[in-house]
């Protein structure tokens, strides 16, 4: 159970904020950059900053932990799509675009997110729940091949994620790959070192 003090409007403004601009410039420059250039995009002094967040760990922690419940709320708001497939599809851009927050974090970091009783691993293992169901209904719709587990597709989302990290340079690739995982999703399962039946059209 969550235990902290409600924060006054003025305050939480300012943690939204921070958390808002610390998320756009770990993209763009990394984990490691500038905290007093986040505290001033955001509006606020340093020890603004510091006040919420004692040290870059802490922001890191609460920005991923924040990306993670938006992500998991996200899943649920698509789980009465019409369209299981296309929830799925949107779903997974979102979450390929947030995976570029995630990498690159300190081990003092991911730590935490292996450790049971942290709330971040309680975060992630909520969203991936609520992204498991929603491959589950498409599964169930007969649109997605019954042998793809969750953990499997989440790798595949975040490979395409760090793949486009590393050539930033086509703004169509992370679309032209997604849709690739979603084709592949739908095909049969032919067996290890077996090739899929061609699609024949007459």
């Amino acid at each position: 159970m969550d235990t902290r003090r409600p924060m006054r409007a003025d305050a939480r403004r300012n943690y939204d904020h921070l958390l808002v601009q610390a998320g756009e410039a770990f993209q763009a420059h990394g984990v490691d950059a500038s905290l007093e250039d986040i505290a001033r995009a955001a509006g606020v002094g340093i020890g603004t900053l510091y006040r919420h967040f004692p040290n870059r760990d802490a922001l890191l922690l609460a920005l991923t932990e924040e990306r993670f419940d938006r992500s998991r709320a996200s899943a649920e708001a698509l789980l009465d799509a019409a369209d299981p497939v296309a929830a799925l599809t949107s779903w997974l851009r979102r979450f390929i675009a947030n995976s570029a927050t995630y990498r690159g974090l300190p081990e003092s970091v991911t730590s935490v997110l292996t450790n049971p009783d942290s709330s971040l691993y309680a975060t992630c293992h909520a969203m991936q729940d609520a992204g498991g169901r929603l491959l589950a209904r498409a599964q169930q719709a007969g649109a997605v091949r019954p042998d793809v587990s969750a953990r499997d597709v989440f790798l595949m989302a975040a490979a395409i994620g760090w793949a486009n990290s590393q050539v930033p340079d086509d703004p169509e690739r992370i679309e032209r790959l997604l849709s690739l995982l979603i084709d592949g999703l739908s095909r049969p399962y032919a067996g290890p070192g077996l090739p899929e039946r061609a699609h024949i059209v007459s």
